[in-house]
């Protein structure tokens, strides 16, 4: 673990893309304290007005604070991040694991759902779902994502099981008699959790983009406000057009930020996991 942890802090791919994602972490759990405004759709002054002391991203059309709404954006990507990507992980987990490790026809029938889920259009099937939910909140979006998110992973999990499962420490657990699943727990799951771990931050950034483009073509929440959204009405209102630089730059600029800065993080921790990448 030392020896990991050594490498983590030097690695410069690792450090920035950490030091992004938790800048914009803490931007979305104290952003909306230091916000002079509680609710982001409220109407706070007059529209059209640039970033100035008063309104630090400036206002939208209708008047309402865009920093505000920026803040309680952040805040509902990493939700959506940390929910979805996390339920789509551990379904993936939780298959590949089995599938993996148990074999036979049980690994014949999870690959097959897996490879129906697979060439199904995901964003296709995200806005059938979503298109006829009488009511959309920011929870519920997270698990259609993570529910539609997993197949992926459990292919690759079944693949590294696979060949975990055919390793000494694990034939000595079967001798000794342990359960299949306190196995793959206490001996399959730890050889892994460098993998899961990268697993996880993709999930997490998939979930984010997921949710954003959802929001982006009208089928975000039904009530509050997102990055998506907040893209959505700038296009919708021609914010680019009328020089309101201020609305559509911001939400844009933080997606790709953050989902930069998780693929580079997602970078820097193979590098640090695999001896023969890292960086003496």
């Amino acid at each position: 673990m030392s020896e990991i942890m050594f490498f983590a802090f030097r690695n410069a791919k690792l450090r920035m893309g950490l030091i992004i994602v938790l800048f914009f972490l803490l931007l979305g759990i104290f952003g909306p304290m230091i916000s002079k405004y509680q609710d982001p759709l409220d109407y706070v002054g007059q529209g059209y007005q640039p970033p100035s002391k008063e309104h630090w991203l400036g206002t939208t059309t209708f008047g309402q604070d865009v920093f505000t709404q920026l803040v309680y954006g952040i805040r509902s990507s990493f939700f959506v991040g940390l929910v979805g990507g996390g339920i789509a992980t551990i379904i993936g987990l939780v298959i590949g694991f089995l599938a993996g490790y148990e074999g036979g026809w049980l690994d014949e029938l999870l690959m097959m759902l897996t490879n129906i889920l697979l060439v199904i259009p995901t964003l296709a099937l995200l806005i059938i779902v979503a298109a006829y939910l009488p009511y959309r909140g920011v929870f519920i979006q997270s698990i259609i994502i993570g529910l539609t998110a997993w197949p992926w992973t459990a292919r690759a999990v079944r693949s590294q099981t696979l060949s975990l499962r055919t390793r000494e420490f694990v034939n000595l657990a079967r001798i000794s008699g342990r359960s299949h699943m306190k196995i793959i727990l206490y001996e399959v799951l730890p050889n892994m959790m460098s993998y899961v771990f990268m697993v996880f931050i993709l999930q997490f950034g998939g979930a984010i983009l997921a949710a954003v483009g959802l929001d982006f073509i009208g089928l975000g929440p039904s009530r509050g406000i997102s990055i998506g959204l907040m893209l959505q009405n700038a296009v919708l209102w021609n914010a680019i057009q009328l020089g309101m630089w201020w609305w559509a730059i911001p939400p844009g600029l933080v997606i790709t930020l953050v989902v930069g800065a998780l693929y580079f993080m997602n970078v820097g921790l193979d590098e640090v996991f695999n001896p023969r990448l890292r960086e003496m």
